[in-house]
């Protein structure tokens, strides 16, 4: 590899993008493409970053597969930082296992980073923390165990769980002043503000008031029996029942916990229920059926018991004393925080990628974008296929709560 090639690699690896180019822009071969789509990359032009790579990956021969597995890595990493969620994920398991294969160690653990990467995003958790565990980072040079820090981070805040997650960007924060890349070290500072900023609201016995994410898990770890408006759950202590696919259920949960210890109105849960102005006697008969499966599915945490006028919640508490009930919702209440949650992270995302991500239909995340348009809450660039979407971070607020993590059940 020639001197050129040599100084233009190094100057990427230092986050130097421009004085990699300074070498090798005016150059056609396969090494000088590859390395000019990886500077385009970090300079933010994705889409030429992508055609670079893939000129790059065929004008490598035959006998230079460890080239072409590079390649196919480095254009992955670029899908991801477009939010192209859905590029293949077999082409990126093939690379890598070449590059195990021939002893490139260092890139086949920076395809297997990618991998997790995208599974945390698409809140595969469990799946993320097996692919994570094979990877030792102590041999990684600065930036690839900042890197890896943060996937761990990520998933700790995924799951509620401050302390690894201080511990984990403690230690990315190090390695990112080690690698002494300043977008690197941008990175890991705003990941550490997610543990400091407004992250739910608790609702409880008339009152309200905001929690950082630290509350919430303290909150978790509790015996109060917790209506969880943000992961649309039910749980006290250890025991958790997801209510997600359950909306009518998990509706009239959060209206006897609003309540409680008071009891609601059998006209009032129908309202909220099953949005009926006036309740008929089929409504009061759904509602009895209703009732009977939430009670059902809540015994091992309360007892939904009738009174006179309509329902109440009674948490089964611990012998040593009563248990609370309190409701954990989102810091700022709105039909479309999923999808502002995940373009708040300030990346270009597509629709097809929010779809897949949320776990839902294009069209309905295409009409929520729509929504956010019209009211200047979000902007897209391009057309067609090539349309993207952005907005500014939400001001003041984590949105780690917003974002998906598998529960069982699910």
């Amino acid at each position: 590899m020639d001197s050129l090639i040599t100084a233009a690699g190094r100057a990427l690896t230092s986050g130097d993008p421009l004085g990699a180019l300074n070498r090798v822009a005016l150059r056609d071969d396969p090494p000088a493409l590859a390395l000019r789509g990886i500077a385009m990359a970090q300079l933010g032009d994705l889409g030429r970053a992508r055609a670079l790579l893939r000129a790059a990956a065929r004008g490598f021969g035959p006998q230079e597969a460890v080239a072409r597995a590079r390649c196919a890595v480095a254009e992955a990493e670029v899908a991801l930082a477009a939010r192209d969620i859905g590029f293949s994920a077999a082409a990126l398991d093939r690379a890598r296992a070449m590059l195990e294969a021939r002893g490139d160690r260092l890139n086949a653990a920076h395809a297997r980073h990618l991998e997790v990467r995208r599974l945390v995003l698409i809140g595969r958790l469990e799946e993320a923390e097996r692919a994570l565990a094979v990877l030792d980072p102590a041999p990684f040079p600065p930036a690839l165990r900042a890197a890896h820090e943060l996937v761990v981070a990520g998933i700790a805040l995924r799951r509620v769980r401050t302390g690894p997650a201080r511990v984990a960007l403690a230690r990315a924060a190090h390695a990112a002043r080690h690698a002494g890349i300043p977008a690197l070290v941008a990175e890991v500072e705003n990941a550490a503000r997610a543990l400091t900023l407004p992250a739910a609201r608790l609702l409880a016995r008339g009152a309200e008031r905001l929690l950082a994410l630290e509350e919430v898990e303290a909150l978790q770890a509790s015996p109060t029996l917790i209506v969880d408006a943000c992961r649309l759950t039910v749980r006290a202590g250890g025991t958790l029942v997801p209510l997600a696919r359950r909306p009518i259920l998990f509706t009239l949960a959060r209206a006897l916990a609003e309540a409680w210890p008071s009891d609601v109105p059998r006209g009032a849960l129908v309202a909220r229920a099953f949005r009926a102005k006036d309740a008929d006697e089929s409504h009061r008969a759904r509602l009895r059926v209703e009732i009977g499966r939430l009670r059902a599915l809540l015994r091992p945490l309360a007892q939904v018991r009738a009174t006179k006028e309509g329902f109440t919640l009674t948490p089964l508490g611990p012998p040593e004393g009563p248990v609370d009930v309190a409701v954990l919702t989102l810091p700022r209440e709105d039909a479309l925080a999923g999808v502002l949650a995940f373009l708040a992270d300030g990346e270009p995302w597509s629709s097809s990628a929010l779809a897949l991500a949320l776990g839902t239909s294009q069209r309905t995340v295409q009409r929520a974008l729509d929504a956010l348009a019209a009211a200047g809450r979000a902007q897209s660039f391009g057309r067609g296929r090539a349309r993207r979407w952005t907005t500014p971070p939400l001001p003041g607020f984590t949105t780690t709560l917003l974002l998906p993590a598998f529960l069982p059940g699910d």
